[in-house]
């Protein structure tokens, strides 16, 4: 999975400056105002789900992406550690977020260590790019830098063929893990993409020792919180 990982990290880094496309809803990814509008309404409904956990503490953000999230993290937290592969996603956070309590670092999230442990790790649309074969060895690097009673937060997508561009589809085997992404400029790349399910995910945390409470939004979101 390793080239798989390569090429995903190379897409990011080339869709940096389209990606908020796809969560703006403009673009290729416009399908209407009725679409728009209950795609925000469950927007606000992970917003709501999120700002229960306020105050956040110290957090680290893994796969911090343009900043959407971030930005909403450091209005509520005492820290923001973010970890990205893509330098041109962390130019676009860095200023869009613009405070200081916020800090970057430009890695692998599978490299990441640190000595540092921290109240909250926070991770949006990232769990669904994680390989099956790699799904333990990522929830250990987050045990491994929660405090104490750390919490964690994520959200991700469900598997819905309006979420994602008029010019992509969705493969019909549940077993996939990987798609084929377009760019604007009609470059492609093939990423990984795992559709979990509400329950399933729950069991597969559970059968690591993490508490955890995963629920799902009407059509879009996955989201889910818990602690070690």
């Amino acid at each position: 999975m390793s080239a798989a990982l390569e090429e995903q990290k190379a897409y990011y880094r080339a869709r940096a400056s389209e990606y908020d496309e796809w969560f703006l809803r403009t673009g290729r990814y416009n399908r209407g105002i009725e679409h728009t509008n209950i795609w925000f309404h469950e927007v606000q409904r992970v917003i709501d789900q999120l700002d229960k956990h306020a105050p956040f503490g110290d957090v680290l953000e893994f796969a911090g992406g343009t900043g959407l999230w971030s930005q909403r993290l450091s209005q509520k937290a005492d820290s923001v550690t973010v970890v990205d592969a893509s330098p041109e996603m962390i130019e676009i956070n860095r200023e869009r977020v613009n405070n200081d309590s916020v800090c970057y670092i430009h890695q692998d999230i599978f490299e990441f260590e640190s000595d540092r442990k921290f109240d909250l790790i926070f991770f949006s649309f990232w769990l669904s790019h994680v390989p099956s074969t790699r799904f333990d060895e990522f929830w250990e690097i987050v045990r491994s830098h929660l405090k104490p009673g750390g919490r964690f937060f994520f959200i991700d997508s469900l598997k819905e063929g309006r979420s994602t561009a008029v010019n992509h589809c969705l493969p019909d085997e549940d077993d996939s893990e990987t798609l084929i992404r377009k760019l604007n400029d009609g470059r492609e790349y093939r990423i990984i993409k795992i559709f979990y399910k509400p329950w399933e995910l729950q069991k597969k945390l559970e059968g690591l020792r993490f508490k955890a409470n995963v629920t799902q939004t009407d059509s879009f979101f996955l989201l889910g919180h818990g602690e070690i």
